[in-house]
Formats: structure tokens, C-alpha cells, sequence
């Protein structure tokens, strides 16, 4: 049997219990790394892990607020003490709180602050920190936006930390590849996913306005996120893949 990519690999994925998130861990799982699947929502942690492993994944799920410093912790205390060490962090948990920007409100712009930039930079601190302490490196993805490169009505607090999120990527590089640590920004544009499929509209719409005809699936959006957290992808490090179809290129509103 030809060998797995991720054979010996142990993964922490945020925000995991559905759509992009989920369907990375299902896709490392089936390629042999052993995964801890956190989300907010605990019976959707739980839902999410135990079709992977009925699947014949290793999956543990993690319920939590991913913003909060001292859980990510204890999810990378989890990762060690069940798996003996941790080779892959995927900061994938954000929120998106629509708004007019004459009108957005101080708390919802912190709560957008705090996850989308906060859980994502402590992650990977936290992370880094047991990679570094192994000694044989590691990979990070963080999760960007299209709306990180271009504008979009009433996104600018998400756009604005998604964009932060890239310069992360970008400026970590001296610090982690001393230690043979890669990290990498992944920017998805228009997906499907159980959250947009409530929109009757939406692939539609998005389908008139991508060049490549459609929006994304959630497993387009896997496979790049899995190449940059490869073996594959080694010498690839401060970058950010856009991953939209085309649709950055020409940009029209969808509204």
C-alpha cells in the first residue's frame, strides 16, 4: 500500500465542527495524521470527530471558545498527552459579524478582533511553542478571506483582520523557520458550505460572478490547506494562497 502523507503527523484544527474545518481534518485523518477537531458548539465537536473515526480516522473533539488563551493550551496539552507531540496547527475557528461601518458596534468588532486575530496568533504561539520544544518543526495554516485583499460591503472589521492575518503569516517566517517551522495563509473565496447553502442565491450568484463558473467546494479549499501543511510543501513558508476561482482577479460585487 502506497504510505500515507500525514503516517506519524498530529494536528489541532479549530473551528473544525463543520464545513472547511471539518472537511480538512477528515482529509488529514484519511491521510493517516491523528487530529484534535475543536469547535465552539460541543455536540458538534463530538458529531464531527465520531464520523471521522467511524470512518477509521483518530479523531478527539475539543469543545471551545478557540479565542481563549487558556484552552488553546490545554488543547496543545491534549494533542501531547494523547498523541506525544504536536506537528500541525490549522487556525481555521473565525467569525464574520456583517455590519455598517457608521454603525458597527465596539463589542462586535472586539469579538471579531478577538477571535479571528486573537485565536489564530495564540494558537500559534502556543503551538510554536511545543514544536519548538520537539525539535523537528512543524507547520501552521491560518485562514484568511478574499475580503482580506478586496473590498466587500459591510465586512470591513472581518476583512481588516483577515488581511492582519497574512502579515502574520508573513512576519512570523524569522521567528519560527529557525526552528523549521513553516506557516502559511490559506484566502478562500466564495465556498459552499452548510452556513452559505441557506442562501438559496448563493451559488448563483457566485457562479455568475467567478470566472471559474462556481464557487468553491469545501474539499478545493481542503486540498490547498493540505499541500501547505505537507511534506510537499517544505520550503514554502509567508505566503498566502488565494483559492477563489478566479474571482479576485475581476472582483464584482455580488450585491
Amino acid at each position: 500500500m502506497p504510505t500515507k502523507l500525514f503516517n506519524d503527523q498530529v494536528a489541532i484544527l479549530t473551528g473544525a465542527g463543520q464545513g472547511i474545518g471539518f472537511e480538512i481534518a477528515r482529509q488529514l485523518c484519511a491521510q493517516g495524521a491523528s487530529v484534535i477537531l475543536n469547535d465552539v458548539d460541543a455536540a458538534l465537536a463530538e458529531h464531527a470527530a465520531s464520523t471521522i473515526r467511524h470512518d477509521g480516522g483518530i479523531c478527539h473533539a475539543a469543545a471551545g471558545d478557540a479565542a481563549n488563551v487558556a484552552f488553546i493550551q490545554r488543547m496543545v496539552d491534549k494533542a501531547v498527552q494523547e498523541f506525544g507531540k504536536l506537528t500541525i496547527a490549522v487556525a481555521n475557528a473565525g467569525i464574520t459579524l456583517f455590519g455598517d461601518f457608521f454603525e458597527y458596534k465596539q463589542d462586535a468588532l472586539q469579538r471579531v478582533m478577538d477571535v479571528n486575530l486573537g485565536g489564530s496568533f495564540f494558537l500559534t504561539q502556543i503551538a510554536a511553542i511545543q514544536m519548538k520544544k520537539q525539535e523537528s518543526g512543524g507547520s501552521v495554516l491560518l485562514m484568511s478571506s478574499v475580503t482580506g485583499h478586496q473590498a466587500h460591503k459591510n465586512l470591513a472589521a472581518y476583512g481588516m483582520t483577515k488581511a492582519g492575518l497574512e502579515m502574520l503569516a508573513k512576519t512570523l517566517v524569522v521567528e519560527l523557520a529557525p526552528f523549521n517551522i513553516s506557516i502559511n495563509a490559506i484566502a478562500p473565496g466564495a465556498t459552499k458550505t452548510e452556513r452559505t447553502v441557506e442562501d438559496k442565491d448563493y451559488e448563483k450568484t457566485w457562479s455568475r460572478i467567478t470566472p471559474m463558473g462556481r464557487p468553491a467546494t469545501v474539499a478545493d479549499i481542503a486540498n490547498a490547506a493540505l499541500f501547505l501543511v505537507s511534506p510537499l510543501s517544505r520550503h514554502v513558508t509567508g505566503q498566502s494562497l488565494v483559492v477563489d476561482g478566479g474571482w479576485t482577479s475581476v472582483s464584482p460585487s455580488p450585491y
